[in-house]
């Protein structure tokens, strides 16, 4: 009975790795896309989210029959509440990398008004905080998950530069203001898929040490 159990916790690990990879290919997509204008690639993340929104679903169903079928105790129920909770984190930086992507066909048509730079930077911490996360839940490194709380401070500081950067451009000339604030918007989502990074690593905690971060 047991090793059944634990075949189905290992298929639970497995489904949330192949849910991080949907994620991660979804905000690396979206940045290349905004960054080369690219209306098709941008669409591709759209239709993306309806593979990671299926595939929190199945896990769902997964978690739900192990608490239903096995009854699970101490560290075994942590770790499927856990995974519960971050799937909901997961499915929402799904939903936020295809509202960038959104924002880059409406704006596609007109030159940037700036060299993108900060932008790209936020993506690539975000996607190494997505990663991280999850491969500290597989891994039960909590070490590794501290981590990733951490390195939100680095993606709060990029926006704070994207929002210094776009202001002055606004000040500058009014007719920057438009495409600055969908800009701005863009680091906005960013910065929302590094704080749900942040949550993912707060659940593993739980479910290694049974302490939410956020509560002590």
């Amino acid at each position: 009975m047991r090793n059944k159990f634990e075949a189905q916790l290992d298929l639970l690990n497995n489904m949330l790795v192949e849910m991080g990879t949907l994620i991660e290919t979804s905000i690396a997509l979206a940045t290349q896309a905004l960054r080369e204008q690219d209306i098709i690639l941008a669409k591709k993340v759209i239709n993306y989210d309806q593979e990671i929104d299926q595939k929190e679903k199945d896990i769902e169903d997964l978690c739900l029959k192990l608490l239903l079928r096995q009854q699970p105790i101490a560290r075994d129920l942590r770790l499927i509440s856990a995974a519960l909770k971050m799937i909901t984190d997961m499915e929402r930086i799904g939903d936020q990398a295809a509202d960038i992507a959104e924002i880059t066909i409406m704006i596609a048509g007109t030159p940037y008004i700036k060299k993108l730079e900060h932008i790209p930077q936020m993506a690539s911490a975000t996607v190494k905080m997505v990663t991280d996360s999850i491969d500290a839940f597989v891994k039960k490194d909590l070490g590794l998950a501290k981590a990733v709380i951490a390195h939100d401070d680095i993606v709060d500081d990029l926006f704070v530069a994207v929002k210094h950067d776009l202001m002055g451009l606004i000040r500058a000339d009014m007719a920057n203001s438009e495409q600055a604030m969908d800009l701005l918007m863009i680091a906005k989502y960013f910065e929302r898929i590094g704080d749900h990074a942040v949550n993912i690593a707060e659940w593993v905690v739980f479910s290694i040490t049974g302490v939410h971060v956020a509560e002590e």
